[in-house]
This record gives structure tokens, sequence and C-alpha cells, in this order.
């Protein structure tokens, strides 16, 4: 099969389109046929070296990804042809950016019937990241008030629709070109963080989703026994004690495969409630420039690598 493969860490020309072998399987585990994979930050540093997650070249990058079902080994929840998503293994190996991925079927759920597989591919490990956070963890509910940081990113921009599904009111912090289309999806306040200050603007937060290292800052919005939840600083202890003797509750994120979640962020894709933002989608053999427009940290929605 055709994977892309880096040999060394460095930038986006290090990934190669390769012939490799394809994936075994091991029982309770499918083999996908991928049609589309996505592309997240985390592919761009583990790619570098900064954060070396799956240690010495040669790998292949990626986690997300959409498509058929190819094979099916005993004890697998799905059958030869049925569609399905999912972020297979995270944070180990998963190979995303190939024709073939294994994966425990239960890592896996059936794609949302309303979304290609490009636009499908866009969710696993954004909307896991969000629904774990908001949902599992600070048990975000009717009424409460929710602020979103880069609210129009991967993980933002579904959070801002996670949270408006469960009946929350949101607020967005974002660049003022990304306002009408936050309030589009449902932000019902929208605060531009380069021209106002929104520890003065924005008080009496339930919950702050926090993916800028502000913790903080995002700290002094927060009302008593509010719940700061962080996707950069997930295993600061210090920044966890320093919350919780204010008074308020620090719940850190690492992103872990989930069906179940997946099963339901798909439910509410197909009731209109959640709608994926596909920035732009590139074909596999071009991850390095899929890479480079991630890396600049300007995009809206996600970046996705479709496999033909």
């Amino acid at each position: 099969m055709r994977a892309i493969v880096q040999k060394e860490f460095g930038g986006p020309e290090v990934m190669e389109l390769a012939e490799v072998e394809r994936p075994e399987l091991l029982a309770g585990e499918v083999l996908v046929r991928v049609r589309a994979a996505g592309v997240n930050p985390v592919d761009t540093i583990v790619r570098s070296g900064v954060y070396p997650l799956l240690g010495q070249p040669p790998f292949t990058v990626g986690w997300d990804v959409s498509g058929v079902v190819e094979e099916a080994a005993p004890g697998a929840r799905y059958r030869v042809g049925e569609e399905v998503y999912g972020m297979p293994f995270f944070p180990r190996a998963a190979g995303a950016y190939a024709e073939y991925v294994a994966s425990p079927s239960r890592q896996l759920a059936r794609k949302p019937a309303t979304l290609d597989h490009a636009q499908a591919a866009a969710l696993p490990l954004a909307a896991l990241t969000a629904w774990q956070g908001l949902v599992d963890m600070a048990g975000v509910a009717e009424g409460q008030r929710v602020l979103i940081h880069r609210a129009a990113g991967g993980v933002g921009h579904l959070a801002v629709q996670i949270a408006k599904a469960r009946g929350a009111y949101v607020i967005a912090l974002a660049s003022e070109p990304k306002h009408a289309y936050l309030k589009e999806i449902g932000a019902d306040e929208v605060i531009d963080y380069r021209t106002t200050d929104y520890t003065e603007a924005v008080a009496d937060v339930d919950i702050v989703l926090d993916s800028s290292s502000e913790n903080t800052r995002s700290l002094k919005v927060l009302k008593p026994g509010g719940v700061l939840v962080s996707i950069m600083e997930f295993g600061d202890q210090e920044l966890a004690a320093a919350i919780e003797a204010a008074g308020r509750r620090f719940v850190g994120i690492a992103v872990e495969p989930d069906y179940a979640a997946l099963e339901a962020i798909a439910a509410l894709v197909d009731e209109g409630r959640i709608r994926p933002h596909v920035a732009e989608a590139f074909p596999l053999a071009e991850a390095g420039r899929a890479h480079e427009l991630v890396g600049s940290g300007t995009v809206q929605g996600k970046v996705v690598l479709t496999v033909d």
C-alpha cells in the first residue's frame, strides 16, 4: 500500500510517499480502506521532533481516519463494507496517512451518514477533545456560560457547537474576521481577543475551554466552583493546585479513543447540530503542503488529506 513515511525529523519536506506493507489484523480489529485522514497540529509537532511521541523515525504520522471496512477479524464489531471513522491508538502510532489502517473495532464508530469522508475525517481528534473536556469532565449543561479560546480552530469550532447543542450560553474568542462564522454556528457572544481584554469583558463563567496556555488569565473569568478545562497544560500539577486553591476546578485533557463519544457526536451531526468545517483538502501525496498550512496557525476549522 501507499503511505506517507518520514525517515528523519524535520520540516514538511521530510514526508515522502512510499510503498509499505499492509497492516496485519489481530482479533477484534478491522482493516479500514482510508478515504480521508485528518491533519492535526499534533501531527506537525510529532513530525518535527519537538514532541517525539512515536520515538525515532521511520514512522507514519496521523490518527484521524474515515473510510470503509476492507477486512474484519474474528470478534470485530463491524462488517466488511461498513463506513467508519475514528482516532485509533492515540497517542500510540496509528499510521493514518496511508491507504489502509488497522484498528481495534471499538476505537471506531459508524461514519455520520450526512457527511462525506473528508468531513468525517475532520472530526475525531478535535471533536473528542472538545467532548471529553466539556461533556465528560466538565459536565456542561443547559444554561451554563462557557468561554472557548481559539473558537474558530479545529477543536474550538466543534466545541462551540457541542456546548450549544447541550444548551449552554457560548462566548467565543477569535479574531474579528471569524466572528460571522462563529455566530453562524451558534456562538452567543464573540470577542476579538486582539482588541479586547476578555478578562474585563467577561465574568461569571461556568466553564472555560482553554487551548491557548492562558490558564491563569482564564481563571479570572471563572465563577467560584467553575471548571477550567485545559488542553495544553493537562499535566501541570502546580497549575492544578493553584486553581483548586482559588476555589475552582481544574481538568486536564489528554484525548483518547472513545467509540461511545464518537457515536454521540455522529448522532448530533446527523441531527444537523454539529458540522465540521474543512478549510482545505489535499491529496495524500501533498501531505507536506497540508502540514505547512496547519503549521501556519491560521486555519479556520480543519485540514484533511484525501486518499484515492
